[in-house]
């Protein structure tokens, strides 16, 4: 399917196609079909075997439990995970990155377990990797500098195709389009949802380079290319809320307003790096995280405490994973309403605990 939703404020030059679904983990499972059926297409139909990495988030259907690497999510079905999958390393590195303002200096070397992964397997083997390029849901861990570059020139180097996983990080979050564009790293397919519609119609994507694209369309034209799809797929409710949502980001300069207050959320983050409860703080566009020392014996419980006297007590939603605190600001923040919110989260977190 072409892409309609094409303003000025959203002109993917190399992702002209997208397949449309309904939510990021539906976005997701596309995303890894079309990695397999591509391959096949080409025919490579040998390259079966998927690579995720530690405390990704990609939704919570199979495909996407199965390439994440949060517990919770998969412990309850591990039995029923799907099979030839292998994860990266996690770039969680506080004991070396702690309050980096921004990348962390440390850790594109991590890179390097897919090296490794296709050496145990034989690079040939594999069809794709899919990572976010700032983990969300595992609590705001942005890429070490230079680690994304990296996993570009492994997939070249070994025919595999990589996925950027944007549900979060698209429209506008990190203050450019996509992450790939914010880090100059071109993936072969983007899943998108939420800021695709402003996250009030369901509605996800799934955007693939020319080349994908070309290799499923080599049959006769009356077939099916790919025998996938959703009921509702670019369903003309969600289609109209897509093009109204492209419109305001366009006419409003949303992701223009993004990249000029994610300094002045840094700041803010970052004035918490002194503070006694506090072991880290991260940060990359309007994405930021606040993780505090756990309770001895009782991990999770200060995080909780703080989520439910930030909305009691202080009438704020505040987003918590265990002790890690996470934000993701309205891309039009007002600064004296985000210095307020913030100064409310500290008296928080100096009453408890």
């Amino acid at each position: 399917m072409r892409w309609p939703i094409a303003s000025s404020a959203w002109r993917p030059t190399d992702f002209r196609i997208a397949f449309f679904t309904n939510s990021g983990s539906e976005s997701v499972d596309t995303a890894l079909k079309v990695a397999l059926a591509y391959h096949r297409a080409k025919g490579e139909g040998h390259r079966t075997r998927l690579v995720g990495r530690e405390k990704g988030y990609h939704g919570v259907n199979f495909g996407g439990m199965s390439v994440g690497g949060i517990v919770p999510n998969r412990k309850v079905f591990s039995a029923n995970l799907i099979p030839g999958v292998d994860h990266m390393r996690h770039t969680l590195d506080i004991g070396r990155n702690a309050f980096s303002r921004g990348l962390p200096a440390h850790g594109a070397e991590l890179a390097d377990d897919l090296e490794r992964i296709a050496a145990l397997h034989d690079g040939s083997n594999i069809a794709a990797v899919i990572v976010e390029p700032v983990a969300g849901s595992a609590g705001i861990i942005p890429p070490p500098v230079g680690y994304l570059e990296k996993l570009r020139e492994i997939c070249d180097r070994h025919g595999i195709l990589l996925i950027f996983d944007e549900v979060i990080t698209a429209f506008g979050r990190v203050g450019k389009a996509t992450g790939a564009e914010r880090f100059g790293v071109t993936p072969d397919l983007i899943t998108t949802a939420k800021g695709l519609t402003n996250g009030v119609i369901p509605m996800g994507s799934v955007l693939v380079r020319d080349h994908v694209y070309d290799a499923f369309m080599q049959g006769p034209d009356q077939m099916i290319e790919l025998f996938h799809g959703y009921t509702y797929s670019g369903h003309p409710v969600a289609a109209a809320a897509g093009l109204a949502t492209m419109d305001v980001y366009d006419e409003e300069g949303t992701f223009e307003q993004s990249a000029t207050l994610e300094d002045t959320f840094a700041d803010i983050l970052h004035s918490f790096d002194d503070h006694e409860k506090v072991i880290d703080v991260r940060n990359f566009g309007m994405m930021g995280a606040i993780e505090m020392a756990p309770r001895e014996g009782a991990p999770g419980a200060r995080g909780l405490e703080v989520h439910k006297k930030c909305f009691w007590d202080e009438q704020l939603v505040v987003r918590n994973g265990m002790d890690v605190l996470q934000f993701s600001p309205f891309l039009n923040s007002n600064v004296d309403e985000m210095q307020q919110s913030f100064e409310a989260i500290r008296r928080v977190i100096d009453s408890v605990d």
